[in-house]
């Protein structure tokens, strides 16, 4: 599996996609909903600071355009 750094946004967001989905799924369980949540949490911080750091590179470069 790539590191978390070199992962795109997109393959961040359809992962944190894939790991939402199981709490809809047939495979959830309550046993293991908190260590899949928490998981899902930290995967959809990165997601919101990635995307956070986009936005500002593009208003940086609206700036100077």
């Amino acid at each position: 599996m790539a590191d978390e750094k070199s992962k795109s946004i997109s393959e961040k967001m359809n992962e944190l996609n894939k790991q939402v989905e199981w709490f809809y799924g047939d495979d959830f369980s309550l046993d293991q909903a908190a260590e899949k949540y928490e998981a899902t949490m930290k995967a959809a911080k990165e997601v919101k600071t990635d995307l956070e750091t986009l936005k500002n590179k593009i208003e940086v470069i609206d700036k100077e355009f």
